[in-house]
């Protein structure tokens, strides 16, 4: 028992250092997803979600699938495949960050 309180702290810290990403980085390589994510997250189309405000490790994970192959989808395969894993981190830290009010 007296092992699982640091376990989780190691955890804990290991998921920080894993997926982060730099918000202002990820803005900046955000501007050919703005096309139909709109600048700030907000889709423009309505086959686009919105990313805005999406949990950082769902981001992740989807782009991370577009590249792979593993999603499928005719526009994300090709705009996912040349992303490094930084810049997925980026893109998922920006995109996360963004706050949306519900009115």
């Amino acid at each position: 028992m007296k092992f699982l309180i640091p376990l989780a702290l190691v955890a804990a810290t290991l998921s920080q250092t894993v997926w982060a990403g730099d918000a202002d980085a990820g803005k900046a390589k955000s501007m050919p997803c703005a096309t139909c994510h709109g600048l700030n997250g907000m889709s423009t189309l309505n086959e686009a979600p919105n990313l805005a405000g999406q949990p950082l490790i769902y981001l992740i994970e989807q782009l991370r699938a577009y590249r792979s192959g593993k999603r499928q989808n005719e526009i994300m395969s090709i705009m996912a495949k040349p992303l490094t894993n930084g810049d997925i981190e980026d893109l998922a830290a920006w995109y996360s960050s963004i706050k949306v009010e519900v009115k």
